[in-house]
């Protein structure tokens, strides 16, 4: 091969100061900074519309609360790991881990616009589905990344190295690069941007108000409906 055809490497991605200082922070303060934010792969790109925290010890809805095993041991980090996990037995849903390796905390993707790749999008979703559904809900988002469980599950999303690419909204990369994340968090809840209540189908008291852990752009029609389960006290 000449100099001349010699190919030019793809550059690896490398994330942002910004983005690596929010994916310190555990998922309840991470969380609601990473709506607007997009995820990249597999001939897709999704804008993230709605997201739920999960924090580990302190909290019985988590899939870490009683410890690492086998299935789980994604969730414990590092900052930036996929983990996937199987809804029901069917649907692959997709969470962004965050906070100190080790402490079980994590962002579950709940609902997303599709951004690039409609028709990909739409090749696994079905032909009759509507733009606004394609990725509205977490196991519709799944398949609309066409995530797989166990291929997936525990790799980057920060540097290339997985499928799948992380990238905040570049008008919060901005906020972020000069103020601390807690405070950039308060402002986009206190300001409406960003709403927040309890988590979809979680029961006890994780389903209740003692854990507000749902964040979803507020009047965006990719966000799925509440369904607050049967057995949520609060």
């Amino acid at each position: 091969m000449s100099p001349e055809q010699t190919p030019t490497p793809t550059p690896t991605p490398t994330p942002s100061d910004a983005l690596l200082a929010l994916l310190r922070e555990p998922a309840p303060v991470c969380a609601p900074a990473l709506l607007g934010a997009t995820i990249t792969g597999k001939g897709v790109t999704l804008r993230i519309t709605e997201v739920e925290a999960y924090s580990g010890a302190v909290d019985p809805g988590s899939h870490g609360h009683r410890g690492m095993t086998p299935r789980n041991r994604h969730l414990f980090g590092p900052p930036g790991t996929l983990y996937a996990y199987r809804s029901y037995g069917i649907h692959t849903c997709v969470n962004v881990v965050s906070g100190p390796a080790g402490q079980s905390s994590g962002s579950l993707l709940r609902g997303a616009a599709v951004v690039a790749g409609t028709d990909i999008a739409r090749e696994r979703r079905g032909p009759t589905v509507a733009d606004v559904a394609l990725a509205r809900g977490p196991g519709n988002l799944g398949v609309a990344l066409g995530a797989v469980l166990g291929a997936d599950d525990g790799t980057s999303v920060l540097d290339g190295s997985g499928p799948y690419t992380l990238r905040l909204a570049p008008a919060l990369e901005a906020r972020l690069a000069s103020a601390p994340v807690a405070q950039v968090v308060d402002d986009l809840l206190s300001g409406g941007l960003v709403a927040s209540g309890p988590r979809t189908g979680v029961g006890g008291v994780a389903g209740g108000a003692a854990f507000p852990w749902r964040f979803w752009l507020p009047g965006d029609p990719t966000v799925s409906a509440y369904r607050r389960h049967k057995g949520a006290i609060g």
